[in-house]
């Protein structure tokens, strides 16, 4: 069986939740433009979008539309094109409204796992945990054709573990989306020493199709993209205990994050990037990999803010909830105090501009990630803001500095280990799915 007639019947196993909902629209999307090929004439195109929350499933569906109607909107010339050979569609309006039409109809929601019966390909993005995970596929073992490919997002979880427990005979694969799947375009494809090559190809070639940005990890808990931000979270948290020493916490949160943001130009500072992940999740992720690497992963101070039940994340409606720092409309406005239980306000006369003395002057001249993100001239002036950085003596440089090298020997630490297989992969997936600037494997600084 080819790849267009196993996607002829597709399951998404947590379809309405942030990651699964992204899966859905984009293969949503794919299976009805296969349906428009004249070599499928006849043929159904079937999405099993599965999930235990039926209100979820109905905004599933109030989601897939609506995105479905923008995207073909924005592609009516491309979509002209395929839908060439119907004479009885003439103006843009139609062509939208019958592809958004087959979009709708490929998708087939249900809180019944049984639905999944017969699918040839799983993508399952569930919970993460090993138990629930090897719970659900063994069941979908049993119900899907023998020869059926998974596809697990699993952002941690080792693939040949979940394949060892439940017996899939090589045919899983990781296909680690970013968040959310629509927008970003980094995909880990992780392979563990058992998997098939059909199904890897399989991957590559659905990943491909949906236009996303491929990079291959080895099955090492964490994997690239997570090896790295767990271990540079943790350095951070670390400058952030012995800064507040003598800053106290507060100031000191509030130093390394600007210093992770401003001095290193990354697109936004470390804690804001744990919030945004879900200090819960940083939490999951590195249990597991401490679980299963001779490394300690964990943080006293995660395990701390989770116990006060402060774990960041987004809102359904996309706001940031609070975590290390507290938002209003994307802008941060105070920082928690884990001694005093509670968020302490900026103060820009106050506490937050001694805290910005105490770091010093960027390098300049300082153009800030954004402005350098699109720039014609951004290689030049990476180079001249880190030669600048070299030769600050000011606390904030010092610490950029220290930062800096900690991430590049952490990228390299992944590569000495065979996790990624060359230094570009670390820098591909940073600048992919971070949207870093720069790779942390560099010569900036020496």
């Amino acid at each position: 069986m080819d790849l267009d007639d196993k996607l002829t019947h597709v399951a998404v196993i947590g379809a309405a939740g942030k990651m699964g909902s992204g899966i859905t629209l984009l293969l949503a999307q794919e299976m009805a433009h296969l349906s428009l090929l004249p070599e499928n004439k006849g043929k159904l195109f079937r999405l099993e979008a599965i999930d235990l929350d039926p209100a979820g499933l109905r905004g599933l569906q109030e989601y897939v539309h609506t995105q479905a109607v923008k995207a073909a909107e924005k592609n009516a010339v491309s979509l002209r094109t395929v839908y060439a050979g119907r004479a009885d569609l003439v103006e843009n309006s139609e062509i939208i409204e019958d592809f958004v039409r087959r979009v709708d109809s490929v998708v087939w929601p249900s809180t019944d796992l049984a639905a999944a019966s017969g699918a040839h390909i799983v993508f399952e993005a569930i919970v993460e945990k090993v138990p629930v995970k090897v719970d659900v596929l063994r069941k979908l073992r049993e119900m899907c054709d023998a020869d059926a490919f998974f596809f697990t997002n699993t952002s941690s979880v080792p693939i040949g573990l979940l394949d060892k427990e439940v017996g899939l005979g090589g045919r899983i694969v990781g296909v680690h989306f970013y968040n959310p799947p629509p927008v970003q375009k980094l995909v880990e494809v992780i392979r563990s020493e058992g998997t098939r090559d059909d199904a890897v190809a399989a991957a590559h070639e659905i990943g491909k199709r949906l236009r996303k940005t491929l990079i291959a990890s080895a099955d090492v808990a964490g994997f690239i993209g997570n090896g790295h931000f767990i271990r540079d979270g943790l350095h951070a948290l670390g400058e952030v205990e012995k800064l507040a020493a003598t800053h106290g916490w507060v100031s000191a949160v509030w130093m390394v994050n600007r210093v992770s943001q401003d001095w290193l130009l990354r697109p936004m500072g470390i804690f804001q990037l744990i919030d945004y992940v879900g200090i819960d999740v940083f939490q999951f992720i590195g249990r597991v990999m401490n679980e299963y690497l001779d490394e300690t992963l964990t943080s006293p101070t995660i395990d701390r803010m989770m116990e006060l039940r402060v774990s960041g994340g987004q809102r359904a409606d996309g706001s940031q909830k609070p975590g290390f720092l507290d938002y209003e409309r994307g802008k941060i406005t105070a920082v928690y105090d884990l001694e005093k239980k509670s968020y302490v306000p900026l103060d820009p006369k106050g506490w937050t501009a001694a805290a910005d003395r105490e770091l010093g002057d960027l390098p300049q001249p300082f153009r800030p990630w954004k402005a350098l993100l699109q720039a014609p001239d951004r290689d030049a002036a990476l180079a001249a803001h880190f030669s600048a950085l070299a030769g600050i003596k000011a606390q904030g440089a010092a610490l950029a500095c220290v930062y800096h090298r900690r991430s590049r020997e952490i990228a390299k630490g992944l590569v000495a280990r065979g996790v990624a297989a060359k230094p570009e992969d670390v820098n591909g997936v940073l600048t992919s799915g971070f949207y870093h600037l720069y790779g942390p494997i560099n010569d900036y600084l020496k």
